[in-house]
């Protein structure tokens, strides 16, 4: 009884951790738009069939270059620095890493976003992730972002939920991630894991958590009530999200009492498996 397991929290990014969209921190102003929206606007005029993520990511670049900007993994992370986080998340990391530490469960946790990784890797908090799954760029001999690399959707996300349930965390790495792996096998059941976000791009990854037996939670920013009706949308669709919360990551926060109360409840639940396991065997059921 009590034996260790591990459990894992992936996140969305932006309005989840962090308030709006993590390029316009630094890198869309330093483009000179006075208001994101027009930016955003100009990844629309992209071909009709373009993918949004690719649209965004080949948007970036074209605006740089007509204004001399370098784009750099270095100036790209140097972007990260001023990602403003939402309340309790830069003690959120330990504090529920602890918890589960306390309950012998190992949590470890990770980024999957159609962002910019990284611009996630420059943030305050990169340093928490396992892995960071995102979208990123290619880059020449000289260091210049040239083209986008890895582009992530709201269809993708959830490749991103099998490898972590795998195990198979190196991207390059399709064959595992593919490939069949019995449920008692997997590095971290479903049922161990849960998903944190915040709009439709989430979606997809709330119904793999919830329809096979993990935890997704919506939250959304209490300032901005346009968020706060998105999430409630979500879960009025069913079998998508069983919770959702202002984005407030203190702690004794309805988040982490919810968090802190699902990794109670995966606690209970392997518990039980164990104790099932060895009746099976004093009794020769198996």
């Amino acid at each position: 009884m009590n034996e260790n397991f591990s459990f894992a929290i992936a996140y969305d990014f932006d309005g989840t951790l962090s308030p709006g969209n993590m390029q316009e921190y630094s890198f869309i102003p330093a483009l000179g738009f006075q208001n994101p929206r027009d930016f955003w606007a100009l990844t629309k005029q992209c071909p009709k069939n373009t993918d949004q993520t690719l649209g965004y990511l080949f948007t970036m670049l074209k605006e740089a270059r007509k204004r001399g900007i370098r784009v750099t993994r270095d100036y790209l992370m140097s972007c990260g620095s001023d990602i403003k986080l939402f309340p309790g998340v830069d003690s959120w990391f330990d504090r529920i890493t602890a918890y589960g530490r306390a309950k012998n469960i190992t949590v470890s946790h990770y980024i999957i976003s159609t962002g910019t990784r990284e611009i996630i890797e420059g943030s305050p908090i990169a340093g928490y992730f396992k892995k960071i799954f995102a979208s990123s760029f290619l880059y020449d001999d000289a260091g210049d972002a040239i083209w986008p690399g890895t582009a992530i959707n709201y269809t993708s996300k959830t490749q991103y939920l099998f490898r972590i349930n795998k195990g198979a965390l190196d991207e390059s790495n399709d064959e595992l991630v593919n490939a069949f792996v019995p449920d008692e096998e997997r590095v971290v059941p479903f049922h161990y894991m849960l998903y944190i976000g915040d709009g439709a791009t989430d979606i997809p990854c709330f119904r793999v958590l919830t329809n096979a037996g993990g935890s997704a939670v919506a939250v959304f920013d209490e300032s901005n009530p346009r968020t706060r009706e998105q999430v409630e949308k979500i879960a009025l669709g069913g079998n998508r999200v069983s919770l959702i919360f202002n984005a407030d990551y203190r702690e004794n926060s309805p988040v982490d009492l919810a968090v802190k109360a699902i990794l109670d409840r995966a606690r209970a639940v392997h518990d039980i498996h164990v104790l099932k396991e060895k009746v099976k065997t004093e009794f020769g059921l198996r």
